[in-house]
């Protein structure tokens, strides 16, 4: 029997690569996912910044990794009631704030800049299109990674993606990408995060 799989699910039931293990590895290291008991995507997503896979610095804040509701989960309140859930605990657990990752202009996966704003959520550091916005408690705030300013020229026939397990979307938009390249001709690198201090 035929079916077709989920764009986000390879990236779940892979067994060399997948969400799952990957969430597992984090609980550990205070890692909290915290999800509607339903069937949709109604969760948010957060750990230590000093911990978080990302190329961000910054000192005792959590990282907002994904902040999401979407279908008909929309417009109920989840989106508050998720945020204002990580905020207490920040608090709680006395850190200095949260941050995110965001834009003025609409991205996939990026959480939305003016739904940010309402919660006081400044600009504190930006690269191109993408901007840090952080909730500060204590006045300091945190900032990209000197590599990510660092800019590498490359022809307008070459790419180069880093990713990780941590989205279930990758490996499907990594395969995208991959047949893409080969039938445009481009010439793609791509470089597979394995650990914290690679991704730092």
């Amino acid at each position: 029997m035929l079916f077709q799989i989920r764009k986000h699910h390879q990236g779940v039931i892979n067994k060399k690569s997948n969400k799952k293990n990957w969430l597992t590895s984090q609980i550990p290291f205070d890692h909290t996912f915290t999800k509607l008991d339903a069937k949709g995507k109604v969760y948010i997503e957060y750990t230590p910044l000093k911990k978080a896979w990302v190329p961000i610095m910054g000192n005792n804040y959590y990282y907002i990794h994904c902040l999401w509701v979407s279908g008909s989960f929309k417009n109920k309140g989840h989106t508050n009631n998720l945020l204002n859930t990580a905020i207490e605990k920040a608090k709680t657990n006395n850190k200095n704030g949260l941050c995110v990752l965001s834009s003025k202009k609409k991205k996939p996966f990026l959480s939305d800049y003016k739904f940010l704003k309402k919660y006081n959520f400044k600009i504190v550091d930006e690269f191109d299109d993408y901007l840090l916005m952080a909730l500060s408690f204590k006045g300091d705030t945190p900032k990209f990674s000197e590599t990510v300013k660092t800019k590498t020229s490359f022809d307008e026939k070459s790419v180069r993606i880093y990713y990780s397990p941590q989205c279930p979307y990758s490996i499907n938009c990594i395969e995208q990408v991959s047949n893409f390249s080969k039938q445009e001709g481009i010439n793609l690198k791509l470089i597979k995060i394995t650990s914290l201090q690679q991704a730092k």
